[in-house]
């Protein structure tokens, strides 16, 4: 499974190439790390978002995968979502960019 550098590498990369956010996320990877989204930016630091993901790497990476639903992670608890409706704007967007990022 990628570390917290190799996937923090990876949307870096993909967010760079132009599929990069219209809103600032954090990936609160339950005490593993965390990955900040702001734009083409990306950092490990704990920084503020407008959108707070809280996951597992794990399934951070099978959400990225398609292996993983997100409506059904949301529902039995495997994600977490600081706003619930600014999460489904995004959701194309996020999907492209973990898709490209694992």
């Amino acid at each position: 499974m990628a570390t917290l550098e190799e996937l923090t590498d990876r949307i870096r990369r993909a967010a760079a190439s132009g599929d990069g956010l219209s809103r600032t996320i954090k990936l609160d990877l339950k005490g593993e790390g965390f990955i900040h989204l702001d734009g083409a930016a990306v950092c490990n630091e704990d920084l503020p978002a407008d959108l707070t993901v809280r996951i597992s790497r794990a399934d951070l990476v099978r959400l990225g995968k398609g292996e993983l639903n997100p409506m059904s992670a949301v529902m039995t608890g495997r994600m977490k979502l600081s706003d619930m409706g600014l999460a489904m704007s995004l959701t194309p967007q996020i999907q492209a960019l973990f898709e490209k990022a694992v």
